[in-house]
């Protein structure tokens, strides 16, 4: 009677428990129940949708009900009871949607139904689909029905939200949680219906409507479905990719890869390649966080069933990046990530704000990158110092000499004057902002003190610990070098932090301000006033900005 449906989804719809794909300990446990007749009052089916929730309720109540047994329950001919079982008409199997009967009246009608035995069936069967759906006050009125029903009557509830379920009601049922559909097994499966309907599509295909359904039987029927109307001829990867609008991970992972490289115009090239082909931003972003997990994790994921959108090669080109990456990045950008998904709400034009968001990761990532290599390096100098240190303390007691002359040895060598440039090492003290240029200037660090005067505005200086913002212009390797200078100078490590306030104005912009009051209130003068009626093309000039011009 199926067999002349052109839906693909219910013309292979599991009509026995051997043809439910992917839950074999599910329907083995509910076949054993149902032979040595230990059948609980209610069933829980929960799982993501197209899993098999519906056809396996359906399932069990034409092995309760079917006229040739357990062992015979009908697959192609059916008996009475099972052919209108499969169209929902039995008078004895009633099927409700919750979301769209989600009252307690709806429920009280339904227990109310109960109180009567079944008409033509062995059991009364209530196949309640979407059951999360009911309200608070239904579920109440259906818990002492639940608790102890008659003998005739048995519950099946189906829900992919088993947390929205309260604790009481699912304590009354028997649950099972039904699994994705491996790769592997979807694959083979696809192939096999592939193989019935004559059609002609390749391998790769297949695969790709595999990792597109993510385990949900239905929706890969459906996908080949598509495929199949669709064929006017062979249907190879890339056409399925068409049909589909489906993109390859790869190019976002190339789009990583040229993120951590820095490169600006190849990251926005790529996201507006992925937007054109019909990606939302937000799944965009959620595919974002997909990766970002990936490049945490790589090293504890197999290609497995369950690895349903990484292909081989998405496999290779993440574990190779991975190899590279500071953990420490990884989870500053899943927190930026995260708060992106949260305001792009809030925005008229997502693609742009995902642009932003893009740029702002390759700008924040360099600073970050610098910073975090450079305070790395920092303990590495302060450990090797410390280092020797310990081995010139304990250098000289070793040699082989007698006991008091050691002694001697050691305290004299322990009394001798450090040298002058130690003293000089160690007496260097900078205590505030304009110190350090000055000490950049008598260096002759010309590039540290141009970056210091123009590009670096001070928010705070105390105690090694420099906090500051900046514009554009500021050189990637100005906190490297920075770092690096204040050690050597210092011998003291120095943490330099950007932070989210202003600052204040740098030098040279306190400089213009002062120059440019002083014009004016030059302006102001009598003199001026003076030489402006004799001369009136005359300009006020300053000097020093000739000079530098």
């Amino acid at each position: 009677m199926l067999k002349n449906l052109k839906v693909l989804s219910l013309k292979y719809r599991p009509q026995i428990f051997e043809d439910l794909i992917g839950q074999d300990i599910v329907s083995k446990t509910i076949y054993n129940s149902i032979k040595q007749n230990k059948i609980p009052n209610a069933f829980l089916f929960t799982g993501i949708r197209g899993v098999g929730k519906t056809t396996i309720a359906r399932i069990i109540a034409k092995a309760l009900n079917c006229e040739n047994g357990l062992d015979n329950i009908c697959k192609d001919s059916f008996c009475k009871n099972c052919s209108e079982i499969v169209s929902s008409s039995h008078i004895d199997v009633l099927e409700m949607d919750a979301a769209s009967k989600t009252g307690v009246d709806d429920v009280r009608e339904l227990i109310e139904f109960s109180r009567y035995g079944p008409s033509l069936a062995k059991y009364k069967i209530f196949i309640i689909d979407e059951v999360h759906m009911l309200s608070k006050q239904a579920f109440n009125a259906l818990l002492k029905t639940l608790e102890e029903p008659p003998d005739y009557l048995k519950f099946i509830f189906a829900t992919t939200e088993i947390k929205k379920i309260p604790i009481t009601v699912i304590s009354r049922c028997q649950r099972f949680d039904l699994s994705r559909i491996k790769f592997e097994e979807m694959f083979e499966y696809l192939k096999k219906i592939m193989k019935i309907e004559k059609g002609n599509i390749s391998d790769d295909a297949i695969k790709l409507i595999t990792k597109i359904s993510e385990g949900s039987v239905r929706d890969a029927l459906s996908l080949l479905d598509r495929a199949l109307i669709n064929q006017n001829k062979d249907i190879d990867l890339d056409a399925a990719k068409k049909i589909f609008g489906y993109y390859e991970k790869t190019s976002l992972i190339e789009l990583f890869k040229n993120l951590f490289d820095g490169n600006e115009k190849e990251v926005v090239k790529i996201y507006r390649s992925i937007y054109s082909s019909g990606v939302e931003p937000k799944v965009f972003l959620n595919d974002f966080l997909e990766i970002l997990y990936y490049f945490k994790n790589i090293s504890y994921l197999k290609l497995d069933g369950n690895n349903f959108l990484m292909n081989n090669k998405e496999y290779d080109q993440i574990e190779k990046i991975s190899n590279n990456l500071d953990p420490s990045t990884i989870f500053l950008f899943w927190q930026f990530t995260i708060n992106t998904l949260d305001e792009i709400d809030f925005v008229s034009n997502q693609s742009v704000s995902v642009e932003m968001f893009l740029m702002r990761l390759l700008h924040l990532k360099s600073f970050y990158k610098e910073n975090k290599l450079e305070e790395i390096q920092n303990k590495k100098n302060t450990k090797m110092e410390n280092f020797k240190l310990e081995i010139e303390d304990t250098k000289e007691p070793v040699i082989s000499k007698p006991i008091d002359q050691i002694k001697n040895i050691y305290q004299e060598e322990k009394n001798k004057p450090e040298t002058q440039s130690e003293n000089k090492k160690s007496e260097l003290k900078i205590l505030n902002f304009d110190e350090l240029i000055e000490i950049c200037d008598k260096k002759k660090e010309v590039r540290l003190k141009y970056e210091l005067e123009n590009n670096v505005n001070l928010v705070s200086f105390n105690n090694q610990r420099i906090e500051i913002s900046f514009n554009e212009k500021l050189d990637k390797e100005f906190v490297k070098n920075l770092s690096s200078k204040l050690f050597e100078w210092t011998n003291m490590r120095w943490i330099i932090s950007f932070s989210k306030e202003s600052g204040k104005a740098s030098k040279k912009q306190l400089e213009k301000e002062e120059k440019l009051n002083a014009m004016n209130e030059a302006k102001k003068s009598n003199i001026y006033k003076e030489v402006i009626k004799s001369f009136s093309d005359a300009e006020l000039i300053d000097i020093e900005d000739k000079k530098n011009d």
